[in-house]
């Protein structure tokens, strides 16, 4: 956990499954995280702890993700001036839509940036928080570009593939 530039977030462990794919996408990138189960609700001293004290711990992006009310992102953002990604997790009444609404709702002056439901969201917030540290970081910048060109490729393999078959 030194050395971290990135702290994920999450309302509860049952939301791991989906953030694991935030935590593979840092990995692929050699992004040291830290990660934590820390409730608005449940357990706000320790979430507000957490938050202000990201920046002395050297944090320079924070991954909040929670379902149903989905206040965590918030009020992670509320206690710092370092930018907050939230990811909405699925599940409950509205199967994520809440969640969704609550964290992309933020009042003007506290913004959250906010990804998609589940785990394509938890993957794009990996992928946005390693988009802010490239902004001084020139290798992580080239490796995201080494990323998309891979895509590409890879996509322009599916379809070649695909063309054959007929």
């Amino acid at each position: 956990m030194n050395n971290a530039k990135v702290l994920i977030l999450m309302g509860s462990d049952s939301d791991l499954s989906i953030m694991e794919e935030a935590g593979k996408i840092l990995k692929e990138f050699g992004v040291p995280y830290e990660m934590h189960v820390s409730s608005a609700h449940r357990s706000p001293q320790k979430t507000a702890a957490l938050a202000s004290g990201a920046e002395e711990r050297g944090i320079e992006v924070i991954i909040a993700a929670a379902g149903m009310a989905a206040h965590l992102a918030g009020v992670v953002a509320s206690e710092t001036t370092l930018p907050v990604i939230g990811v909405p997790i699925g599940g409950g009444a509205l199967n994520g839509l809440d969640a969704l609404y609550a964290m992309v709702q933020m009042p003007g002056g506290i913004p959250v940036a906010t990804m998609a439901i589940g785990k394509a969201g938890a993957k794009n917030a990996g992928l946005l928080a390693v988009q802010m540290l490239s902004l001084s970081d020139n290798g992580l910048r080239a490796a995201l570009k080494e990323y998309r060109k891979k895509m590409a490729e890879d996509v322009e393999k599916k379809d070649k593939a695909l063309q054959e078959s007929f």
